[in-house]
């Protein structure tokens, strides 16, 4: 009995059929496809989760100082003359960041070994790239699927059939996040 469904791919258009509707599961919170690729994707789901909720709290908070540029009304760097340069100025900054444990940076890294990164853009065209931002899906999964699911044991995920799909006739579901 072989221990995961081939889905008529090779192994590399696998891989990324399954890292991809695992990214968009965790981004969205529920995708639409076939009975045998849901069941696969649960798989890896659940298992991302389940780290998640494993390690949610596992990280230490920390002072630190930064420099950070000074920038006038426009949002542009503030420069300043010094001996005959233009210099930017800096402001020291003292800033709270979340310092991973070794468990939980290794968690992290497990995760984005899986998911693609995410880029956002915006619905009104403002140019190609201005207004685009990067989701972070690893502390989507750390900040709002850990604690969320942290008293559950397991079964993250519901499949939901939705009937057979015109064309081939396979079995279609919705796959969501409970």
């Amino acid at each position: 009995m072989a221990k995961y469904r081939k889905l008529g791919r090779t192994s590399d258009q696998r891989k990324a059929l399954l890292r991809n509707q695992v990214t968009m599961l965790i981004y969205n919170g529920k995708i639409i496809t076939t009975e045998a690729r849901a069941k696969e994707v649960r798989k890896i789901a659940d298992g991302l989760i389940a780290m998640a909720v494993k390690e949610r709290d596992n990280y230490e908070t920390v002072k630190v100082t930064a420099k950070v540029p000074r920038k006038d009304k426009d949002g542009k760097r503030v420069k300043e003359v010094v001996d005959g340069k233009k210099v930017t100025v800096f402001d020291n900054v003292e800033k709270e960041i979340r310092k991973d444990m070794p468990s939980r940076l290794h968690a992290r890294r497990q995760m984005l070994r899986v998911l693609y990164p995410v880029t956002e853009v915006p619905k009104t065209a403002a140019g190609r790239k201005r207004g685009t931002k990067k989701v972070d899906l690893v502390a989507k999964l750390f900040d709002e699927y850990g604690p969320k699911y942290a008293n559950r044991n397991g079964g993250y995920t519901r499949i939901i059939k939705i009937g057979p799909r015109k064309g081939d006739a396979a079995m279609e579901v919705v796959l969501e996040l409970v």
